[in-house]
């Protein structure tokens, strides 16, 4: 049962041939058998959830539907603030932290009727493509338990990997939610910033950091971005669009749409297996009645851009915390953002305005760019970063991601979807990127991509 869809899990639920229940106790089970060798899910609420359960149940029994996830079992980042669940950030400052309010991706999915059953690990304050913390430890790959599940979502990519849960959120900076879903052979999307809001009372208009949905299958992408997408008063960026579109049909007639096929973004090294893996995604697009035609992009401008903003945001939201008890990475972040000067940000600016003035074009030209999500694939877990690529020696800790970060840039939303396997049994994702604010274009995108090839249908099997 806890390898079902969501959507398939709810007809269920409102049909009666399942209770709210049953389907909690399946997923518990599931969590008590493989949480323990995977570490995605580092609280667990089982009481309270089996509360809202039975709650649930007994509003089914009276006819009332709460909404559109009634029923369902859920996790939450643990970087998603839970009112009565402990929250700790992936910090040690934070180890007993009890917030008495929901964010706001969380209340909109507990008043769609969602059942929380815990909070899915995350690297302290999100920071990195590595998911590990001086408080939980590291989340391991379901498909190679000596891998990493990627980050900073990577408990809830690998708590969906493994049936803990069928739906979940992230958040996604430079990568966050594209490069675990990657990793563990699920679905996920950075939505154009504003369609899901994120109210902040000190970053309120940076854009880079978004939260998002993940899921198996993109049909029950689409379900949670129902929920989590529209508009937030707090939120001076949000879109106004209802988060209704997202239940528009996912059929796509992919006949004469131009997609533009980067497989190193320009230049960027890619491992020989996730290259070998991503280049069949074209043939699959062309299948489907696409023209796919390779680019050469020049997306370099991203990089500096990304980099300043990123390091501002640190020393704005970190910087006011002792220093010498946060890890390396956080520190190493907040100290780059304090030597940041306004030249720099004047700079980071004139860099992103250009370099979305020019994709803007490409838009024109293109429906949607494909890419890799990673450059590499799964990398052994006990390692803090991947140090090279191809030979390569890499700066620093964050270099291995550019190319998700520099999507990050874009203001543009882009999932990652299965593509396949390297031959020792590791997933691919694949990246589809779409002009800003075409999010369920994308997701219609993926969705055709999904059926297609049946990668995302494969499961993990613990070795």
């Amino acid at each position: 049962m806890f390898y079902l869809t969501a959507t398939e899990m709810l007809r269920l639920l409102r049909t009666r041939q399942v209770s709210a229940v049953e389907l909690l106790r399946a997923h518990l089970r599931r969590i008590e058998e493989v949480n323990p060798r995977v570490n995605a899910v580092v609280t667990l609420v089982a009481e309270r959830a089996l509360r809202e359960a039975e709650e649930a149940d007994r509003d089914l029994a009276r006819g009332r539907w709460r909404g559109p996830l009634h029923g369902l079992p859920v996790a939450h980042k643990d970087l998603a603030d839970t009112a009565g669940i402990r929250t700790t950030y992936g910090s040690p400052l934070f180890a007993d932290h009890v917030p008495d309010a929901d964010s706001l991706i969380v209340r909109r999915m507990r008043e769609a009727g969602a059942i929380t059953v815990g909070k899915t690990n995350t690297p302290e304050f999100g920071t990195g493509s590595h998911t590990v913390n001086e408080i939980f430890g590291a989340t391991r790959n379901p498909y190679d338990l000596s891998r990493s599940a990627g980050g900073s979502s990577g408990g809830a990519a690998a708590a969906l990997a493994s049936g803990m849960v069928p739906l979940a959120d992230g958040s996604d900076m430079g990568g966050s939610l594209r490069n675990p879903a990657s990793f563990c052979n699920v679905v996920g999307l950075r939505p154009t910033p504003g369609r899901v809001p994120s109210p902040s009372p000190t970053a309120a208009w940076f854009t880079l950091g978004v939260p998002g949905p993940m899921a198996r299958t993109v049909e029950d992408l689409a379900l949670l971005m129902s929920v989590v997408a529209g508009f937030d008063a707090a939120s001076p960026l949000a879109v106004a669009e209802s988060g209704a579109v997202f239940t528009e049909p996912l059929e796509l007639d992919l006949t004469g749409l131009r997609v533009a096929w980067s497989p190193d973004l320009g230049g960027l090294p890619v491992d020989a297996e996730t290259a070998k893996v991503t280049a069949q995604a074209p043939a699959v697009l062309a299948g489907l009645g696409a023209r796919v035609e390779r680019v050469e992009l020049d997306l370099s401008d991203a990089e500096d851009a990304f980099r300043t903003y990123r390091a501002w945001h640190y020393a704005l939201s970190y910087g006011d915390l002792p220093q010498d008890r946060l890890g390396p990475n956080v520190r190493w972040n907040v100290e780059r953002g304090r030597a940041v000067t306004g030249a720099d940000l004047a700079r980071a600016e004139r860099l992103r305005s250009g370099l979305y003035r020019r994709m803007t074009a490409f838009f024109d030209t293109y429906d949607f760019l494909i890419a890799p999500v990673s450059q590499v694939p799964p990398f052994p877990v006990d390692a803090p970063y991947v140090s090279e690529i191809n030979g390569e020696a890499l700066p620093d800790y964050l270099a291995w991601m550019r190319s998700a970060y520099w999507i990050s840039v874009l203001h543009a939303p882009a999932a990652s979807v299965p593509c396949g396997f390297t031959a020792g049994g590791l997933p691919v994702g694949l990246q589809i990127v779409g002009r800003p604010f075409a999010d369920l274009r994308v997701l219609r995108l993926a969705h055709a991509f999904e059926r297609a090839t049946g990668h995302g249908t494969r499961r993990p099997t613990f070795r």
